[in-house]
């Protein structure tokens, strides 16, 4: 399965690291045996220079925003960005359809703000709130049931965009077609490799899981569920 592999591609929270934490001894370690084999590729949900410091500037080009944006790590320790793409979004749109949702499905009480609007024209659906407390956060929706169970509604709704069931209590959701298979298909053609030449780790890889469409597709996976045990899963790579 890994013969023809050159690159390893990865997602970040759930994969190598806790939500927003930085990467562990035992991972790092790991990183850097794998780096004297192949060419590593951090492949994300969110912006590339936030990663890079969640990283603590780990040597690693990046892909951010489900593709819209791209690093490089540069011989000086730094990031430079060399694509940022931004798309329009309608906003006026965007809230009728999740006011609507939200009267449909019985979210009609949050804290804060009813949608997030991100600088690239990502959008995110906070079912309970911009500003909801992040311990009612966790306890919302915490196997992804809730969502899972309208998700297909969703994508129908927001046709225009790649939904995913994001962190504990949203819906993320990219102007199409940015995804991470969409981001590793277009770095293949951008550096003449092969899907066969890629092989991505991650570890959201169900239903509506920004990983899913990589997971589903014809590129190399290896799946992770705890994030502890990156070391034991990617032993046959070393």
């Amino acid at each position: 399965m890994f013969e023809n592999i050159k690159v390893i591609a990865m997602d970040l929270d759930g994969t190598l690291t806790q939500h927003k934490s930085p990467l562990s001894p035992e991972n790092k370690a790991t990183l850097d045996a794998l780096s004297k084999k192949y060419k590593l590729l951090m492949v994300g949900a969110g912006q590339v220079m936030r990663i890079f410091n969640q990283m603590e500037h780990y040597p690693i080009d990046i892909i951010g925003n489900y593709g819209m944006q791209y690093g490089e790590y540069q011989p000086d320790g730094t990031m430079k960005l060399i694509r940022d793409d931004v798309a329009e979004c309608d906003r006026e749109a965007v809230a009728a359809k999740i006011d609507a949702m939200r009267k449909k499905y019985g979210f009609t009480e949050y804290a804060g703000e009813s949608v997030e609007y991100h600088p690239s024209g990502c959008i995110t659906f906070p079912l309970i709130g911009t500003k909801a407390k992040q311990e009612d956060k966790l306890a919302f929706d915490p196997d992804r049931s809730k969502r899972r169970a309208f998700y297909e509604d969703v994508v129908k709704v927001f046709d225009e965009y790649c939904v995913f069931v994001g962190g504990s209590s949203s819906f993320d959701m990219a102007p199409k077609p940015f995804n991470k298979y969409h981001a590793l298909d277009r770095y293949c053609q951008e550096n003449g490799l092969a899907h066969e030449n890629v092989v991505y780790i991650g570890d959201d890889y169900g239903l509506g899981g920004n990983d899913e469409s990589v997971y589903v597709s014809d590129f190399p996976y290896i799946t992770i569920d705890d994030y502890t045990t990156f070391p034991d899963r990617v032993k046959e790579l070393l």
